[in-house]
């Protein structure tokens, strides 16, 4: 008998400004399970995150929170040296901010994925770690924290009584340690889409990827990310949920059932 694989794919969207004419989003959408709408500090706007939310409830997805560092020049992808206090109170109010919109259009909240370097920083360091995942839990405690497999946000999620996501990703190498390469180097990035699939799929079938170092990574797939910011991001995500259908992997919004 052959065994049934499910995963979640989420894609960041809501990530321009004003009359932003929201990029890829819409065109994604059909292909994707989840989204995590940029809260303003990153990127993102009310407007935007507005006209984002709606679309994402008219094609049915699981909708996110994804709140960054204040960086809008860098993306929110530069680490900046905050306190687990402020980690806490950037959460809530970004998130605070995105569940309103939710609310207002009638949808419900499902998770929250922190941004760029807030990720990467709280992927090693306990007290951010924990300073977000309490923030999320004071929110709701029926919210889902999508954290990097594996990770010390995963841990802290788990420990403050969250339901967690082992989140993936399609497009990035990975270190024998189980974190990211860093965007600063030359091949942090996945460009080849064949390439890429193909560790996507071993992620979710094996329960592995393979280093830079050439060494094995045990890992959880229970989430895998696509950006959706690319030259060719729509084509991917067409490329990757064909992938899926043809391997029987049922793309499905993360349930903590799932765990």
């Amino acid at each position: 008998m052959n065994k049934t694989f499910t995963a979640d794919l989420n894609c960041d969207m809501g990530e321009g400004f004003g009359a932003y004419d929201m990029g890829n989003d819409e065109a994604i959408m059909p292909f994707v399970s989840s989204v995590n709408i940029a809260c303003g500090f990153h990127a993102g706007d009310p407007s935007v995150m507005k006209r984002t939310v709606r679309l994402a409830l008219k094609h049915g997805l699981a909708i996110g929170a994804h709140p960054g560092l204040p960086d809008l020049q860098g993306f929110g992808r530069r680490e900046l040296a905050i306190s687990p206090e402020e980690a806490y109170d950037l959460v809530v109010y970004q998130t605070g901010a995105l569940n309103a919109f939710v609310q207002t259009e009638g949808g419900r909240l499902k998770h929250v994925k922190p941004h760029g370097a807030l990720y990467n920083m709280a992927a090693k360091n306990k007290e951010l770690s924990d300073a977000i995942a309490e923030a999320v839990y004071n929110i709701d405690p029926n919210l889902v924290l999508y954290g990097l497999s594996g990770s010390e946000l995963i841990r802290s999620g788990i420990n403050a009584g969250l339901n967690v996501a082992n989140e993936v990703f399609a497009d990035r190498t990975y270190q024998q340690d189980g974190s990211l390469t860093p965007r600063r180097s030359a091949n942090a990035l996945i460009t080849d889409h064949h390439t890429a699939i193909s560790q996507v799929i071993r992620m979710i079938k094996d329960g592995n990827v393979q280093s830079e170092q050439g060494v094995p990574v045990f890992i959880q797939a229970d989430t895998i990310c696509i950006h959706g910011d690319g030259k060719f991001a729509v084509e991917f995500a067409q490329q990757i949920y064909a992938a899926f259908q043809q391997e029987g992997i049922q793309i499905k919004a993360f349930s903590p059932k799932q765990q």
